[in-house]
């Protein structure tokens, strides 16, 4: 919560970090995911078309009125977090018109639920580990181009210059060839669908082709887990870290009221020391 808040708007923000709070409205996340599912089947619209719509319409409310109160609380501030912003544009695309051509953004109600992201601690964890480590995974996916490419041309210029049907279908160039590798990489119908057809023609190409998954379905997957969980692991130190910091060092005492109390109790000190030896000395 901003330590610059007061006043009204500062229960209001203390109320809407309520764990109480924070449930119901996962709750209501929850229950309007099921609604809006069921608003896709005929037979539930027709026996409670009115109902569903009913219960949509509150709960939509009921999120526009958090999304208010938090910015009547935070003011400019709600902007500077990208989670409350993600909210906004969720509800906001909620109140699109049915009908018109902005109709097709009404379908766009069902992101509601991905509010969880938001909404619960874990999940925000997870996320933001991921966005963590997407520079990592750039460049793995830079070196996994390269490879894409080189392979691409590679299989391109030994298996598509033959004349069969499949074989110009698979590798007859560098875009068939690449999309053929992408579907070995996923080990999708690779062995009995590709490989060995190929290799009725070419009895050696699994000397090419298993490197190759070795190198790009194992080695880069592992990679990728690998950058995921360091990242993981660095988003829950930096959690750990800012609790401490938080616990040693009280964000709600600012550094001019420590002054304020030491010279206070200073002051204390003194009056004390005189008493005493006013006291000592006597009539």
């Amino acid at each position: 919560m901003n330590n610059s808040l007061s006043g009204m708007r500062k229960q209001v923000a203390i109320w809407l970090e309520k764990r109480t709070v924070v449930n119901v409205i996962i709750v209501l996340i929850l229950i309007n995911a099921v609604t809006l599912g069921l608003e896709t089947n005929a037979t539930y619209m027709n026996d409670y078309g009115t109902l569903l719509h009913s219960i949509d319409v509150i709960i939509l409310l009921i999120f526009t009125a958090e999304i208010t109160l938090k910015l009547y609380a935070y003011r400019l501030h709600f902007f500077k977090s990208g989670w409350n912003i993600f909210d906004l544009l969720i509800v906001g695309f909620a109140w699109t018109p049915a009908t018109g051509p902005l109709a097709v953004l009404r379908t766009l109600r069902i992101l509601r639920i991905l509010r969880l992201l938001s909404v619960v601690p874990q999940m925000r964890r997870v996320i933001s580990a991921i966005g963590k480590s997407i520079p990592g995974m750039l460049s793995v996916v830079g070196v996994l181009a390269l490879l894409f490419y080189v392979s691409a041309v590679l299989t391109t210029m030994l298996f598509g210059q033959h004349t069969n049907p499949d074989m110009q279908e698979w590798f007859g160039s560098i875009g068939k060839s690449a999309y053929t590798l992408f579907q070995i990489m996923t080990l999708e119908s690779w062995s009995m669908g590709i490989v060995r057809p190929v290799m009725a023609f070419y009895p050696l190409a699994w000397i090419f082709f298993v490197p190759f998954i070795i190198v790009t379905s194992f080695a880069v997957l592992n990679l990728f887990i690998g950058i995921i969980v360091d990242a993981m692991q660095s988003v829950q130190q930096e959690r750990r870290d800012k609790s401490e910091v938080q616990t040693i060092t009280p964000s709600s005492v600012t550094a001019e009221q420590l002054n304020t109390r030491v010279n206070e109790l200073t002051a204390e000190i003194k009056d004390l020391n005189n008493l005493l030896r006013k006291n000592n000395a006597g009539p």
